[in-house]
């Protein structure tokens, strides 16, 4: 039976940047999927594009592409990436402007647009349609003009039009991460729209590969079992037409493939098991089975899936004032009355120049007695150093400018024991929310458009 082998070499970005390269060339590999869109990746794409209108794409991907474009050419390796962000074709026009410079020939590049919706908010709106907040319930409208970034996440089906236009790289925006495993299995083996159990267990395919090494031994809760986790391989599906697909890595890598590695990807993200929501198709998690299938080889089968829905995932964010936050260490007996002796310092200073923050808008992180897990284990007595970590928000940025002036001088008007003050004085920076919400698919899926190019 025929194997396609699909690896993932970035989970987000700023992931290790070797990862894909090592991929590439560390043994037989037909696709290499690239992730690096998080869900508030494209508000800061966005502050770049209106700096620069050629920016507004993931750089990083630029970088790969200049020590990868000559063997994907030669090995007809294809890859496959959300890196164009915001601008895919600015990214395309740099893909070809590195062909050239390396004297590439023949490479084609395709663009799958349709998901930034941002220029059509008011138009959206204005037809009824509210985008209520999933979380919250409140409709967009008010909101409107305080967004940076709305875009639709896209499923497979335009990146796999793309490769069927011979595309040997295909950027897109915001597709579900999913779908840079689907689209070239459901294109090997021409699974239909259809096919619910093959599209879930394609779409299960991506979700185990999603995040990179989080799956051959990267954050595994049984850390100091992995074997070189330095050097940790980063993973592959070997799928079959069936639907059925081995996860697995290059032969000599760090790290681990187990059952147990795989099964902990799979809670990743998991909200209802045996509904698990994509534009192609809803899978159930309940129905995956995992059995090992040789050294560092987990099988998985037996995966069912339902119709998709009508309506499309929108994830966009939007400006909600300003915060900041600084930390300084302290030290010496009782470093824990001293940390809270210096956060009372500063908030009564505050209050004194006329400004305050409610509890709701201010934070007091001690660092070392449990501020991470609080309750979860015991805190040590009397520890010899601690951090303090200070912080606010709020909708006027003049108050908390104000709050960055009140760290440096506990140095010499707080407490003994003042060090480690880190950073200079703390900015105003400001806060992007997440809005995520629903919209009808055939909204998104009239307009979306696939390009393919040659340089």
């Amino acid at each position: 039976m025929r194997v396609v082998r699909v690896g993932n070499g970035q989970g987000f970005w700023g992931d290790n940047v070797d990862a894909p390269v090592e991929l590439l060339r560390g043994g037989p590999i037909d696709y290499v999927g690239m992730d690096y869109l998080a869900e508030v990746t494209l508000s800061i794409m966005m502050r770049q594009k209106l700096k620069d209108p050629r920016q507004g794409y993931a750089t990083d991907f630029i970088d790969f592409v200049r020590r990868v474009l000559p063997e994907i050419r030669e090995r007809g390796v294809r890859i496959l990436s959300n890196a164009g962000g915001l601008n895919p074709h600015a990214c395309r026009a740099r893909i070809f402007e590195v062909a050239r410079e390396l004297g590439v020939e023949g490479i084609r590049v395709g663009v799958v647009e349709g998901d930034d919706l941002l220029p059509r908010l008011g138009e959206l709106v204005a037809a009824g349609h509210e985008l209520r907040n999933m979380d919250t319930g409140e409709p967009i409208a008010p909101f409107v003009d305080r967004m940076t970034s709305a875009n639709a996440y896209l499923g497979a089906r335009p990146v796999i039009e793309a490769l069927a236009q011979d595309a040997h790289v295909v950027l897109c925006g915001r597709v579900t991460d999913t779908a840079l495993a689907l689209a070239p299995l459901a294109y090997e083996f021409g699974w239909g729209e259809e096919d619910w159990d093959r599209l879930a267990a394609g779409t299960i395919a991506g979700h185990v590969l999603e995040c990179g090494a989080q799956c051959t031994g990267g954050n595994f809760s049984r850390w100091w079992e992995v074997p070189d986790l330095a050097g940790v391989g980063y993973p592959i599906a070997e799928a079959t037409e069936d639907g059925a697909f081995v996860v697995t890595k290059h032969e000599g890598t760090g790290g681990m493939v187990t059952v147990d590695t795989v099964a902990e990807q799979l809670l990743y993200e998991m909200a209802k098991p045996s509904e698990y929501v994509t534009p192609d198709v809803v899978a159930d998690f309940t129905t995956i089975r995992l059995e090992p299938d040789g050294h560092d080889r987990v099988r998985v089968h037996g995966i069912e899936g339902r119709p998709r829905t009508g309506t499309l995932k929108i994830s966009a964010s939007y400006l909600a004032g300003y915060k900041a936050s600084g930390q300084i260490t302290l030290s010496g007996p009782r470093a824990v009355d001293k940390a809270r002796l210096a956060a009372d310092v500063v908030w009564k200073r505050l209050e004194r120049a006329g400004v305050s923050f409610p509890e709701e808008r201010r934070s007091v992180e001690i660092l070392g007695i449990g501020a991470c897990l609080p309750g979860v284990f015991a805190a040590p007595d009397d520890p010899p150093e601690v951090v303090l970590r200070l912080g606010v928000r709020d909708e006027d940025r003049a108050k908390v400018e104000r709050f960055g002036k009140e760290i440096a001088p506990l140095i010499t008007a707080g407490p003994p024991g003042v060090t480690g003050f880190a950073g200079g004085r703390p900015k105003a920076q400001e806060v992007v929310a997440y809005w995520p919400a629903l919209l009808a698919r055939e909204e998104v899926e009239d307009r979306i458009e696939v390009s393919v190019e040659e340089a």
